[in-house]
């Protein structure tokens, strides 16, 4: 069959030359899915020194970290675009390469001004890598035939907690923040060059629409409904990864070092709950999953910002990874599915709204924190997770009505 997965098993081509077998290229997808958040969170677990390095407050910190949304806004809908009409294993790959090469140029920027560059730099390329990688985990899971969404964003969970990890380990021993990032980027290049023909062997043909007008007049609405679950999902991701360790060094008290492990205590929950993710879903559904996930990071967040104490903190942002790890990828996996729509575009429209939560959050945490405190600031995420929760309903609602893949 031209263009397609054939039986799941194998994969075809354009000119139905058989590619290597689906589970190799499932394989070759969890790796870039890893290597996106190895290297993100080995940069994030060294914010608190990259923050003394700049001589900056909370407030400067956010609007640098306004930059990476920026650029993966501005991504998004070319990628999505670009996706539709080439290659995506090449601009995955491409777009992965530039991104490892963005991130160790941070620590050498001479200037607040400069480092704002790379961080724009660096979410312009991690968000155009983000679509095509989440593109290509909706071809694999179609193959299936079942839910695996979660599985790959689990290999990100994993690459997140491990660079969370070896970035505690570098700060711990007062290893250089460039150099570390450095290690670490050549690291994420070498495993994408050496995945690189698997994946664009392995790319098929995208499908042409064939939805009738009546379903394509729904699928504004559930876009909407999906993309801002998305947006509320990933802010309280990003916030978490953004400002975990910030939390526990300048409110909690705690060393440098130790507070980089906050970001892997939610890196870690995230990991375990998208391990087990996919059969849960299977098991209780996608509406119960998203209510119980929705309410168990509201309990978490709650608990860090009320509490304020390192054992709360680690156990309120380890509910929030859990309660936080499979939001995202039934939002993808949703997007993705919606009839009439390439999976690349529909997670392009859905992820561009969901990312500008990481345009959002940052200045305004930041702000928040600088007038009022980290504490404060950190409720406006808390108030997001309510906003999800009643989104979560009206989807839901939509769903039974519209039956799509986001509420089946």
């Amino acid at each position: 069959m031209k263009g397609s997965f054939e039986s799941g098993k194998e994969l075809y081509f354009e000119n139905h030359e058989p590619m290597p077998r689906i589970s190799s290229y499932r394989l070759a997808i969890v790796l870039v899915f890893f290597a996106n958040g190895f290297l993100y969170a080995n940069c994030t677990a060294r914010l608190p020194e990259l923050k003394d390095y700049f001589n900056i407050t909370d407030g400067v910190l956010g609007t640098m970290l306004f930059g990476v949304a920026i650029g993966a806004l501005a991504a998004m809908p070319l990628t999505g675009w670009l996706a539709t009409r080439f290659n995506s294993g090449k601009l995955m790959i491409g777009t992965g390469i530039l991104f490892c090469l963005m991130v160790p140029l941070i620590p050498l920027s001479p200037n607040v001004w400069i480092g704002r560059t790379f961080f724009l730099l660096t979410g312009f390329f991690s968000g155009a890598m983000d679509i095509t990688m989440n593109g290509q985990a909706v071809f694999v899971e179609r193959a299936y035939g079942r839910t695996i969404m979660s599985s790959f964003h689990a290999a990100f969970s994993i690459g997140m907690a491990l660079g969370a990890g070896s970035g505690a380990l570098f700060a711990r021993y007062h290893y250089g923040v460039g150099p570390h990032l450095w290690v670490m980027a050549l690291i994420c290049i070498a495993l994408l060059a050496a995945l690189g023909p698997t994946v664009l062997r392995s790319q098929p043909a995208t499908p042409a629409p064939a939805a009738g007008k009546g379903k394509m007049r729904k699928i504004p609405l559930l876009i909407w409904l999906i993309a801002i679950i998305g947006f509320c999902g990933m802010t309280g991701e990003g916030s978490m990864v953004d400002w975990s360790a910030i939390y526990l060094h300048s409110v909690a008290g705690q060393s440098k070092a130790l507070s980089a492990l906050g970001v892997g205590a939610f890196a870690t929950a995230m990991t375990i709950g998208r391990l087990f993710g996919d059969r849960l879903i299977e098991t209780i559904g996608k509406p119960a999953m998203l209510f119980g996930s929705c309410i168990a990071a509201i309990a978490g967040l709650a608990t860090a910002l009320l509490f304020v104490s390192p054992g709360t903190a680690f156990a309120g942002f380890s509910l929030v990874g859990l309660g936080l790890s499979n939001i995202v990828p039934i939002a993808y996996s949703a997007a993705g599915n919606l009839p009439g729509l390439d999976p690349a575009a529909g997670i392009a429209i859905a992820g561009a709204i969901g990312y500008s939560g990481f345009f959002v959050s940052p200045p305004t945490i930041g702000y928040l924190a600088d007038g009022f405190g980290l504490r404060t600031g950190l409720c406006f995420v808390l108030a997001l997770l309510l906003v999800m929760l009643g989104f979560i309903g009206l989807l839901t609602r939509r769903g039974r009505e519209a039956r799509p893949g986001a509420a089946e």
